[in-house]
């Protein structure tokens, strides 16, 4: 008897461990935020923007905003910059419905060598839609971003209504 209660005990703590340590990886696992490389397509920069702003807290609280970022042209940077500052602009009134929203439509409206222009739709957590134009130009100067498409300006919204 008292062998199988000291079989007992070392499994008890074993599953013990495995649980403490499957937390402490979940928990500490931060997923990879997609870097800016010349093999993504602008119209795959937009949709990995948005795609990260629909679920702008996961895995961990503005992950979206902070994939977003990555992806920022180094002009629109200047402006729209720092990281902080970003995240305020994407939280404040004028942008706030692009964080969690339910669902988003991109339509290509002109691509050329250099640049591509698309009507991004969304329809924001409060059930309403907006409209928005989103510019992205490939990267012409030397450095670990050449050739890479990087979004160059947002416009601001244009309200199209409720979705009820």
């Amino acid at each position: 008897m008292k062998k199988y209660f000291k079989y007992f005990l070392y499994g008890l703590i074993y599953l013990i461990l495995i649980f403490v340590f499957a937390i402490m990886f979940i928990v500490t696992t931060k997923a990879d935020i997609i870097k800016p490389n010349n093999g993504i397509e602008p119209y795959q920069v937009v949709k990995i923007q948005l795609r990260s702003l629909k679920n702008n807290d996961d895995p961990f609280k503005n992950a979206g905003i902070e994939q977003t970022w990555e992806f920022a042209h180094p002009n629109n940077k200047k402006f729209t910059g720092p990281l902080e500052r970003f995240k305020t602009l994407l939280t404040s009134e004028s942008y706030k419905m692009l964080l969690n929203h339910i669902d988003h439509n991109i339509v290509e409206v002109k691509t050329t060598d250099s640049l591509a222009s698309y009507e991004v739709t969304i329809l924001g957590g409060e059930k309403k839609y907006y409209k928005f134009r989103w510019m992205v130009e490939k990267y012409n100067s030397d450095g670990p971003l050449k050739d890479c498409w990087l979004t160059t300006a947002v416009s601001q919204p244009v309200s199209l209504g409720s979705s009820i």
